[in-house]
């Protein structure tokens, strides 16, 4: 082994590197009687510039040049000293817990959320100044990430390098093409917590839970109308700035939803592709088909707060409702009449300009409302589409089945309130009140006596022998 004649003053103290100094003694002079190598399976190579390497059981192998150290006896094999393995410990992750304590994340002045790096941070403050330094080139549109302008330009290059594997239909972003495959898999998974309702994307998601929490974010500057959805809100702008970007090219009359256009063309080419299953009955719109269907299903989805009566229409809930708010928002500049609706009110406008724009085509018959029409053309086809699930008698009026069911419920829903006697018809309770009015509006045009009631002065105008020309009412 190496014997020491002078050593170097040996620290007992902890080294800043982790190990106690005391374990080894580095001479300074020593001389070399005998070493053999112990456990190392190779003979050591000299290293240019260095003074040891160290075998895998811990000892280190003393190289000394010649011309630096004289004092040494030359031994066939270098000398091994035993030297402590020093073991590094593995740096523990720094995870962002160990970072808040620490004050090393970068938090936002405004909204206090934190980033663990300052390039993330100065991202997120462009939400809060609005700024966006990256331009489009082409369209000068402006983004707050360079990633988004990068995105978008894939518009302007039609770089489309998603496609699906089922349809090679291809995308401009990889969630675009995974949005896309959920119609090929069904998978529909973001749910509703209010109605258990499912969807395919989470923007839709969003959307729907403004039904149940009534909010409206998009509000329109010229009218103050609110939206629950931005694209509705787009649409509505139009009304004010009287944009029609989708014109059709029979009437030139435009519309600001390709959807209405699309609706507007089955006028011209008398298309009507939806066709119910019951009745067969077709008609130009999916929505008309879907109401229609609530005829055979007795369905009524649409229900009153205030009276509990339900409609299959949203529109005619609406409707109803004014008359529980008593609201009549549109009046006629003649009579200064007002109604719940327009569509109402632009009927009524007929009765002072005389105006019929319907007309029969087979008897030339005029009416003012299209659904007196279609209700006289029953007539010449002899169609009764509305039939009596009791007795199977069919009508040509929805009203007239109605009047009929009361025979069946033994319903008498108008009741007089003068003496509380009731009616199954509105007709009969009308004609019953001029007992207690004293109102006589039929008279007869030879000797003026009046009547209460049309069949009175039928039988009357007999007595005259003669026919007569209707009655003075």
């Amino acid at each position: 082994m190496i014997e020491v004649e002078n050593n170097v003053d040996v620290l007992s103290e902890e080294d800043p590197i982790g190990f106690k100094t005391d374990e080894v003694c580095i001479p300074s002079t020593f001389s070399v009687k005998n070493a053999k190598p112990k456990n190392c399976t190779d003979s050591p190579k000299d290293v240019p510039g260095s003074d040891s390497e160290t075998c895998h059981d811990g000892y280190q192998v003393v190289c000394v040049k010649t011309e630096d150290v004289t004092d040494i006896e030359e031994e066939e094999y270098p000398v091994l000293i035993e030297c402590p393995v020093i073991k590094a410990e593995p740096e523990s992750p720094v995870n962002e817990q160990q970072l808040k304590h620490e004050g090393r994340l970068f938090s936002c002045n405004v909204c206090n959320k934190s980033f663990s790096l300052s390039s993330g941070l100065k991202r997120h403050q462009r939400i809060h100044s609005g700024e966006r330094p990256y331009f489009c080139d082409v369209c000068n549109k402006s983004f707050s990430e360079r990633e988004h302008l990068k995105t978008h330009l894939r518009i302007h290059s039609g770089e489309r390098s998603y496609s699906c594997g089922v349809c090679n239909k291809s995308f401009s972003l990889s969630s675009g093409l995974k949005r896309h495959q959920r119609i090929h898999s069904g998978e529909r998974p973001y749910f509703c917590d209010v109605c258990n309702k499912s969807f395919s994307e989470g923007g839709h998601l969003k959307t729907h839970l403004r039904i149940h929490s009534g909010d409206r974010p998009f509000a329109c500057d010229a009218c103050n109308k609110s939206f629950s959805q931005k694209g509705h809100l787009k649409e509505h702008q139009r009304i004010h700035s009287e944009e029609g970007p989708y014109v059709c090219e029979v009437c030139n009359k435009s519309f600001g939803r390709r959807g209405d256009l699309k609706r507007h063309q089955h006028i011209h080419s008398g298309e009507r592709p939806y066709t119910c299953d019951v009745c067969n009955k077709s008609f130009s719109e999916g929505g008309h088909l879907k109401t229609h269907l609530r005829i055979h299903t007795g369905e009524r989805p649409y229900s009153c707060d205030l009276c509990s009566k339900s409609f299959n229409r949203k529109e005619d809930l609406k409707i109803h409702q004014r008359i529980h708010s008593v609201q009549r928002p549109y009046s006629c500049g003649v009579c200064n009449k007002s109604f719940s609706t327009k569509s109402v009110l632009k009927t009524h406008q007929r009765t002072h300009s005389g105006e019929r724009p319907y007309s029969c085509d087979v008897c030339n018959k005029s009416f003012s409302q299209m659904g007196g029409l279609k209700e006289h053309q029953r007539i010449h086809t002899g169609e009764c589409p509305y039939s009596c699930d009791v007795c199977n008698k069919s009508f040509s009026r929805s009203g007239h089945l109605k009047r009929h069911q009361h025979i069946h419920s033994g319903e008498r829903p108008y009741a007089c309130d003068m003496c509380n006697r009731s009616f199954s018809r509105k007709e009969d309770l009308k004609t019953h009140q001029r007992i207690h009015s004293g109102e006589r509006p039929y008279s007869c045009g030879v000797c003026n006596k009046s009547f209460g009631r049309r069949s009175y002065l039928k039988k009357h105008q007999n007595m005259h022998g003669e026919e007569l020309p209707n009655p003075v009412i």
